[in-house]
């Protein structure tokens, strides 16, 4: 059975004092948007303020200098990212090169990957998305049907990924794709860096109920990459994603996603409403539990640990905050406050109609408890 404790981490002074520096950084630069903008943060895509982040140095902070990384530690990137989304920052240019394509280049990618595509990253301007979802598989990656065979003169790639955020917008996917036919479910996989440029990709956006577009069903029909494409080692792409998804899983993103509203509700609460008082004060408490536990993983991750499990604990954790948050607004506030109280109204109807997404991105709810009860020993 695995140990599915989480130690506990503290912060450093020079975190907190970065902290500070962040904040002064982001009362200039977002704190005049609107509660709807800020409400969406890690995926709004904005790619001036991801430009002004890398000069800052706060994109690949933890990555090499030589690859234009800053190689501050994984605490002081953790206060970036929480002051980021507690501001509601735009960050969704960045993000996913920042949170996980960019450390998979750096375990899996040749030195020709790494030195093409991390200082970009890193400044803010070379953009990713993932390749992981397709229709009928949903969480189950394992059941993935996208095929690369290999040609003469790189990989040949026939499938479709679906619900992939910004591929319309984003430069490059790292897509896991089945390279032998004949291996078991968990084999034959591998990843490959595609350029989404290439002839044969066709990207089609999805409207969701907000009316955004951010997801997307990328179809790729004889799509050709070169052979040096491959990123890591072809058949091990199970073992690559693994690693992947607990980065994924693991930021302060997967319980921060709905806080715009509970600060909203904080705002307009009343002291002297009972009701209101007790739900917010059960709300902080376990929004400080959440933290406690994140910093934690985040703590682990500093230590070169792989907390793939503990990872899959806080965001199905987080996951059921974030998604209560909508519905105990519209509980414990009438018409009338939210009628005085216009950023509570817009932010609560925003995310009345995204939060049901928020235990699917990321692995769903249901997955994530089934690898949680393995490792307790539990099935």
């Amino acid at each position: 059975m695995t140990d599915l404790s989480i130690p506990r981490c503290s912060l450093t002074p020079a975190c907190e004092a970065l902290r500070l520096e962040v904040r002064e950084f982001l009362h200039e630069q977002v704190s005049s948007l609107p509660a709807r903008r800020k409400a969406e943060s890690w995926t709004a895509f904005d790619p001036g303020f991801s430009r002004s982040l890398g000069r800052r140095g706060w994109i690949g902070m933890v990555w090499p200098r030589d690859f234009g990384g800053h190689e501050r530690s994984d605490l002081e990137r953790y206060v970036v990212l929480e002051e980021l989304l507690a501001a509601g920052a735009p960050c969704g240019a960045h993000w996913i090169a920042d949170r996980q394509s960019g450390p998979l280049l750096l375990r899996y990618g040749t030195p020709a990957q790494r030195q093409a595509l991390l200082p970009r990253m890193a400044q803010g301007e070379l953009y990713f998305c993932i390749g992981m979802s397709e229709p009928d598989a949903g969480s189950d990656v394992a059941a993935l049907r996208t095929r690369a065979e290999r040609v003469a003169d790189g990989w040949r790639i026939n499938g479709t990924k679906l619900w992939t955020t910004n591929a319309h917008r984003a430069h490059f996917m790292i897509a896991l794709v089945r390279t032998d036919a004949a291996a078991q479910r968990h084999d034959g996989l591998s990843q490959l860096l595609i350029d989404l440029r290439t002839p044969g990709i066709t990207i089609r956006p999805i409207r969701n109920l907000a009316g955004e577009t951010d997801f997307n069903e990328v179809v790729f029909q004889d799509a050709v990459v070169p052979h040096q494409a491959l990123l890591g080692t072809e058949g091990r792409g199970w073992e690559q994603v693994t690693a992947e998804l607990a980065l994924e899983r693991s930021g302060p993103e997967r319980y921060l996603s709905s806080l715009q509203l509970m600060l909203a509700m904080v705002q307009a609460a009343s002291p002297h409403d009972a009701a209101q008082v007790e739900a917010l004060g059960r709300l902080t408490a376990e929004l400080a539990t959440l933290r406690a536990m994140s910093l934690g993983v985040a703590g682990m991750l500093a230590r070169g640990e792989r907390p793939n499990v503990v990872a899959a604990i806080v965001k199905a954790l987080g996951n059921d905050l974030e998604q209560k948050l909508p519905q105990l607004a519209h509980d414990l506030f009438n018409e009338a406050d939210h009628a005085a109280h216009p950023d509570l109204a817009e932010v609560a109807d925003y995310l009345t109609q995204v939060a049901p997404s928020f235990s699917l991105r990321g692995g769903t709810r249901e997955v994530l408890r089934g690898i949680i009860a393995r490792e307790l020993g539990l099935r």
